[in-house]
């Protein structure tokens, strides 16, 4: 393609190359000849839009073929909610009552229990009895399980056993060995004979 020139002789770009979307030379103004004329572009056709992909669909094999299932059929009534039973809190027992043995001396020898024994304590035996009554006067009468007390509910009182050798007087009454009897607030209590260990028994 030829290049644009101003053909004005008297013009300082005489004869010089231009560019070629040059309409007027820049110096005299002269118009050009060789004036390319801008081609028009067409405007872009519209694309087509895309088409959806076809999945092929599944072939069923009429031997594996299951109907679908009818919940409404199938459907269990639910077991109506039973609340768990509360436990059951039994009463606590009542404190049980207080039994003290005062001794001639003064000194007094107290137990609260469902069961225990009156002795003496010694270095062959691992457990003392509850109502230990080593060192007071004689304590040689008095044996090493002497007797057995516990708390009869039945009676509501402390019953008291003689299991000693040297025997137990109630009030002045010898006690039969294992028979039970009831001890009663302000009951004489002697252990052995000659009324030399001898106590008073108060039920609190």
């Amino acid at each position: 393609m030829p290049a644009n020139r101003c053909p004005n002789p008297n013009c300082e770009y005489f004869n010089r190359a231009l560019p070629n979307n040059a309409k007027v030379c820049p110096w005299c103004s002269t118009p050009l000849d060789n004036v390319i004329i801008p081609t028009p572009t067409r405007p872009a056709s519209p694309q087509p839009p895309p088409q959806p992909i076809q999945c092929p669909r599944p072939v069923i094999n009429p031997s594996n073929y299951r109907p679908p299932v009818n919940y409404s059929a199938d459907y269990q009534q639910r077991v109506p909610y039973v609340p768990p039973t509360p436990p059951v809190y039994y009463p606590r027992p009542p404190r049980l009552p207080l039994l003290k043995l005062i001794h001639t001396t003064g000194r007094e020898f107290q137990w609260s229990g469902e069961a225990g024994f009156i002795g003496r304590r010694s270095q062959s035996m691992t457990v003392a009895p509850e109502i230990d009554l080593a060192g007071i006067p004689h304590e040689g009468i008095v044996s090493r399980r002497h007797a057995r007390v516990y708390w009869d509910w039945s009676q509501n009182t402390y019953m008291i056993v003689d299991m000693s050798t040297n025997g137990i007087y109630l009030n002045n009454t010898l006690l039969n060995p294992g028979v039970q009897y009831r001890l009663l607030n302000g009951d004489s209590l002697q252990f052995g004979q000659d009324n030399l260990v001898r106590f008073t028994a108060y039920i609190m």
